[in-house]
């Protein structure tokens, strides 16, 4: 009852703030994003969805030929690739692709060494400020989490029936209409310096990152189209898997939790009607 209460408070309060945002956005102050993500088609979405190894293999692909040259996956270690249809071999030779700070030796000092599948994939930058000062001033972000962390809600009635169709791809969403959302700035929009417009962006109406991609930069082996598009989505769903890698598991223990309950409350209902039959 609590719950159903809640969520009927939450579509008032979404009808009765309507029309502030509309004044908002007609002249009022901006609220962004300036264009709300769309909804996309992903394997994993809904209670039964699953990953899909192929596609999580090329974001993996995109991120280390792409975003890797900026971004960090700190909480990402090379031997979780397992998850993702690598062999330990293959994992061990993906991981000496990297070179990774150690130390300190015998004598005190710190030393560069090949990866092993027991690292996390390093950042590209040895520190917040080399970031900043390669960056135009901004910090590019972990990534590890950020399928989670950036999720734009949408306006009633979603604000609702998301609940109850358990959609939490709001993030894989995002991303993928940021990577492909730059585009020239209308008339009468300011945009500093070294800055680029993409109305898809949470926190403004243009962020420091340029365009990272285009089509045709990265090679796809198993003979998926080389755009734009796909490697936004590849790479969205890729850190979905980052960002909740025991999504799989988790689903599957609470469809045999779900199925349990009915199970033992259609258990419990058949002997309390039998006691009861029998005290009548």
């Amino acid at each position: 009852m609590v719950r159903i209460l809640t969520l009927l408070w939450l579509g008032v309060l979404a009808v009765v703030l309507a029309p502030l945002a509309v004044f908002a956005e007609e002249g009022g102050e901006a609220h962004y994003p300036l264009k709300l993500p769309e909804k996309q088609s992903w394997s994993f979405s809904g209670p039964f969805g699953t990953y899909d190894l192929q596609q999580l293999q090329r974001g993996l692909k995109v991120y280390k030929e792409v975003c890797s040259t900026c971004h960090s996956l700190k909480y990402v270690s090379f031997r979780d690739l397992k998850a993702l249809g690598y062999s330990e071999e293959q994992i061990k030779a993906f991981a000496k692709t990297y070179d990774i700070q150690d130390g300190p030796n015998s004598e005190g000092e710190m030393f560069v060494r090949k990866g092993l599948p027991t690292d996390y994939f390093p950042s590209p930058f040895p520190n917040v400020e080399a970031a900043k000062f390669a960056n135009n001033g901004a910090n590019p972000g972990d990534l590890s989490l950020m399928a989670k962390a950036r999720a734009v809600s949408l306006p009633f009635p979603a604000l609702i029936t998301d609940i109850f169709t358990n959609y939490n791809e709001a993030g894989p969403d995002y991303i993928t209409a940021l990577l492909t959302g730059y585009s020239d700035p209308p008339e009468g929009a300011e945009v500093a310096e070294n800055n680029w417009y993409n109305p898809y962006f949470n926190s403004g109406n243009a962020l420091a990152m340029p365009p990272p991609l285009s089509d045709g930069m990265v090679a796809y082996n198993d003979g998926t189209e080389e755009t734009t598009e796909n490697y936004a989505r590849d790479v969205s769903a890729f850190l979905m898997w980052t960002a909740d890698p025991h999504m799989e598991t988790r689903k599957k223990t609470g469809f045999r939790v779900i199925l349990f309950l009915i199970v033992f409350a259609g258990l419990t209902y058949a002997v309390k009607r039998r006691i009861w039959n029998e005290l009548d």
